[in-house]
């Protein structure tokens, strides 16, 4: 194993252990959840082994035993092991007292929410400032604060290096690994999916290919729109035998139980002036590096902008499209550091969109646009003034984030960050 990377979830864990008695880490498998919860255990109960498995059937009392924190990693293997921790928080709700990791959320397991006792973390892969590209000048949180704070620093990655990102994956153990064997292990990742996990969620897949185009339209939908019927009709273009939409709608499920798609759902404003807003969401996969790789391309195809599966589901180019979700996970991490979250915004006739707003729990937001080039003009900011228009003060700031060099603030006040620069 090689040395662990401090991520900004770890900053929130310690916030909530001194408070809270259990804390889930949900996410899909290989975003670094165990690593970091081992790192804080005082007992570890591998619930992967079916011995664990057997001994905490035959003798719940364990669970009290300590040392404290005890984790209980890869928990969805035994589902009861949830109300056991539901009950034994009943009984003591000392804080620091349990650590669930897990990569599904059961299918069919009766079991109690866990509301008021066991607290759910969302675990993604490793947004830009957990990558070490550089350190981040400009906070997300300091975006939130509404103090509109200064905007500065310089950037050493380019777009050849943001393209490097995409590819290179988030999932901790898939970086270090050289181009060959990551590759190797994005299709194991996909496969696995599709031989062993639907099944293992009660759920046979008759027909893999059909799941695995339907996956490859998934992945050249990212960043758009696009409705699931046109993604089915993408996944099955030539078919005359096309599979029903219950089952796409099946796939659709399990996929997010797994945390392996993970749309930005559309924004519904508490308050200002708008249209009929769109409500349909963004289309994300938790990693850009498996659409990537669902689709085939490598960086000197993306470069080159050469055509990829899927290019009547969006209108710009697969890598812009790719950039964008790579800055979605990114601001995904950090604002729920920030107690935030994140939507996108696009007006019914398509007018006025704007790709990330991040909305505070008093509904004021900061909206975010994302272009891959490296200069910002008058009309990259146009959504953002229209919005500023009929939002004012609610409107905390708004920003362009870029592949570009430089930090600043536009004369119109609105503030052009390299993506790298940008962080918690």
């Amino acid at each position: 194993m090689g040395q662990y990377v401090e991520r900004v979830l770890d900053r929130e864990l310690d916030e909530l252990t001194v408070g809270l008695p259990a804390i889930s880490l949900e996410g899909p498998k290989g975003v670094g959840k165990t690593a970091t919860a081992a790192r804080r255990a005082g007992t570890v109960l591998n619930l992967e082994r079916a011995t664990q498995r057997a001994l905490l059937d035959a003798e719940p009392e364990r669970l009290d035993a300590g040392p404290f924190p005890v984790l209980v990693d890869e928990w969805q293997r035994y589902p009861p092991v949830w109300d056991l921790v539901r009950r034994s928080v009943d009984r003591d709700a000392s804080a620091g007292r349990f650590l669930l990791t897990g990569s599904a959320a059961p299918a069919g397991a009766p079991m109690h929410s866990g509301a008021g006792r066991i607290v759910s973390l969302r675990m993604r892969p490793m947004s830009l400032a957990e990558r070490g590209l550089g350190s981040p000048t400009v906070g997300l949180r300091a975006l939130l604060s509404g103090q509109r704070p200064s905007i500065h620093g310089e950037s050493s990655v380019a777009l050849a290096g943001y393209t490097d990102e995409i590819l290179a994956s988030g999932f901790p153990g898939m970086r270090p690994l050289p181009l060959r064997a990551r590759r190797a292990q994005l299709d194991s990742y996909v496969e696995r999916i599709v031989e062993r996990e639907f099944a293992e969620h009660g759920h046979v897949v008759r027909r893999p290919a059909t799941l695995r185009g339907w996956l490859r339209a998934y992945a050249a939908a990212t960043s758009t729109t696009a409705s699931y019927n046109a993604i089915l009709d993408a996944a099955t273009a030539g078919e005359l035998d096309k599979p029903a939409r219950d089952t796409t709608r099946v796939y659709r499920d399990v996929l997010t139980q797994l945390w392996l798609v993970e749309p930005v759902p559309g924004w519904l404003p508490g308050r200002g002036t708008f249209g009929r807003l769109g409500q349909a969401p963004k289309h994300h996969l938790a990693d850009p590096a498996l659409a990537a790789r669902l689709l085939g391309v490598d960086a000197a195809a993306l470069r080159a902008g050469d055509e990829a599966p899927g290019e009547q589901l969006r209108d710009g180019s697969l890598l812009g499209a790719l950039f964008e979700s790579l800055v979605a996970l990114s601001v995904r991490v950090y604002a729920q550091a920030a107690e935030a979250r994140v939507h996108h915004l696009r007006t019914r006739n398509g007018d006025h969109e704007v790709d990330l707003i991040v909305e505070r729990a008093d509904r004021r937001v900061v909206a975010l646009e994302v272009k891959l080039g490296q200069t910002v003009g008058d009309s990259d900011a146009r959504h953002l003034h229209w919005l500023r228009e009929r939002m004012g003060d609610d409107l905390l700031d708004a920003a362009v984030i870029t592949t570009g060099r430089d930090a600043y603030r536009r004369r119109d006040g609105i503030a052009v960050i390299p993506a790298a620069l940008l962080g918690p």
